[in-house]
């Protein structure tokens, strides 16, 4: 026991470092967010000065298990309340955005020649809420790393473009209606950490109106993971003998929700049902933030760049042509299915 944690000690402080010195400089560059530069500047010194294998044991665990911390967190910040908040038409809108992008996602990718893993966290990336989506993804698709940090890397640099672009996009097209240009960020954006710096960029009502519809994008987690869980088992009965996969799942070794998706779910629960203390969610909200910056920074420090560049073509056009069939539905629902 001892020994692990000191092999994990150098990795992990390596990461939280990162992620500290990251959110020191969202106070000078804040339209980016911390968990944008913390990968970035992990993917930098984790391809020059930090390539050790020493910090490899730390890096690995922090960027498997604070994801999983940072989305069962996440449940006690959300309510099942707020999405009456949003009526029937923003609840469509949601529910068409989100099917229509893991459709688009899934397609793409298989287009162009990846694996399930691949196309799956991207879906899952894109239509739900970025690392913590794939987070939750990865282990009932079993995904490799290298799929899944790819994956994430992906989502957190288009959401960091879509972040820049869409309260421009939001304004030209819908003016300076709140709602609408709420619900175009919080309806495609990817993290919740981007929502909140995109919405900013045009005001505070915005940002409310984003972070609403964006908290209906993670309620659904749960929907996706059980619904990517069971195409992963189909697509094992393809590749394998339909019966022994059967047989796994009987024996509960394929996972069709990981505990910490379970313990999301309870803690919404809880935080719909009954009042909790303010200080409960908001400690709920500090702790998930940091523990998904920290994570970032892992994830930055073990990417291969040189693998990453290598397929960085079709990488690319997977993930520009996933974001712009995101923004492009979203103008169209919002315009046919919103009104503000």
């Amino acid at each position: 026991m001892i020994d692990t944690i000191k092999k994990r000690t150098i990795g992990f402080l390596a990461a939280a470092i990162i992620a500290i010195i990251s959110q020191f400089l969202t106070a000078i560059i804040p339209n980016i967010g911390g968990a944008t530069i913390a990968i970035l500047i992990g993917i930098v010194l984790g391809n020059t000065v930090l390539k050790q294998p020493v910090l490899s044991a730390g890096t690995k665990f922090a960027e498997k298990r604070l994801l999983e911390y940072s989305v069962m967190l996440l449940g006690l910040t959300i309510t099942f309340q707020t999405i009456l908040q949003l009526h029937w038409s923003g609840l469509l809108f949601i529910i068409i955005q989100m099917a229509i992008t893991i459709i688009a996602a899934i397609m793409i990718g298989k287009w162009l020649h990846f694996g399930e893993g691949i196309y799956l966290c991207m879906a899952g990336g894109n239509a739900v809420c970025g690392s913590s989506a794939i987070a939750s993804i990865k282990p009932v698709i079993n995904a490799s790393d290298e799929d899944a940090g790819m994956s994430i890397t992906l989502v957190n640099l288009m959401g960091t473009v879509m972040m820049l672009a869409l309260p421009v996009i939001g304004t030209m097209v819908f003016g300076h209606v709140d709602m609408l240009r709420g619900a175009l960020i919080g309806g495609t954006v990817q993290s919740v950490g981007q929502v909140i710096a995109s919405a900013t960029m045009v005001n505070q009502t915005t940002v409310q109106f984003a972070t609403l519809f964006k908290i209906m994008r993670i309620i659904m987690l749960v929907v996706v993971v059980t619904v990517f869980a069971r195409i992963h088992a189909k697509n094992e009965a393809l590749a394998n003998a339909e019966k022994e996969v059967e047989a796994e799942v009987k024996k509960g070794k394929i996972d069709f929700l990981p505990w910490y998706v379970l313990w999301f779910l309870i803690f919404c629960i809880l935080n719909s049902f009954f009042h909790l203390p303010a200080f409960i969610g908001n400690t709920a909200h500090l702790l998930s933030s940091w523990c998904e910056i920290i994570a970032l920074a892992a994830i930055g420090l073990r990417l291969n760049l040189k693998a990453f560049l290598k397929a960085g073509k079709r990488f690319a056009i997977y993930s520009v042509s996933v974001g712009l069939i995101q923004t492009i539905v979203a103008l169209i629902l919002i315009k046919l299915l919103i009104h503000a």
